[in-house]
């Protein structure tokens, strides 16, 4: 199966501070209270904390996730730490499997992110579960779905700035 898509473009490095903004907005977009979305919104945090740890693996890792996992347990109503304990193992999941996962075109890479936006949200009902609350049902896990299918407008999103322009200076060798 050949994938000729790919674009000739050559990425910019990935400027830090972009990095930490977006993941700054994700927080915010999962701190927007979103009444009867019955499993429809994805985890934003956890969506761009795997596409910057498969993209960057040296800026984003285990330690970000943590810490990212607090903030989002903190702004949520459950118990304290099922989001840092699912965000630390996906960011583990993401950096292993970063190198593998960039040889794919976006569309399947989406492949890969699903089965790991699934383990996490086992991960954070298995939790929940242990400390009493109920099972939240099946729709649950349609933001998994959801945030795999998001996958590659993400993925044009988060690298439009790294994109160097089409028309390059002819007196300039890069």
């Amino acid at each position: 199966m050949q994938f000729t898509n790919r674009s000739n473009r050559i990425l910019q490095p990935t400027k830090p501070w972009f990095v930490y903004l977006s993941l700054f907005i994700a927080l915010i977009l999962d701190y927007v209270p979103v009444a009867s979305h019955s499993g429809m919104m994805p985890d934003w945090v956890a969506l761009v904390l795997t596409f910057w740890c498969i993209r960057e693996p040296l800026y984003i890792g285990m330690g970000v996730g943590f810490i990212l996992g607090l903030l989002v347990d903190v702004g949520g109503t459950g118990p304290m730490g099922p989001h840092a304990l699912a965000y630390v193992v996906l960011a583990f999941m993401a950096n292993a499997l970063a190198r593998r996962v960039m040889w794919f075109p976006a569309l399947l890479q989406a492949l890969h992110v699903l089965p790991m936006l699934l383990i996490v949200q086992a991960l954070m009902v298995g939790v929940r579960m242990v400390v009493g609350e109920e099972f939240p049902g099946w729709r649950y896990f349609l933001s998994s779905v959801v945030g795999t299918a998001l996958w590659l407008p993400l993925t044009y999103l988060l690298l439009l700035p790294q994109f160097q322009p089409v028309n390059r200076d002819e007196n300039r060798p890069i």
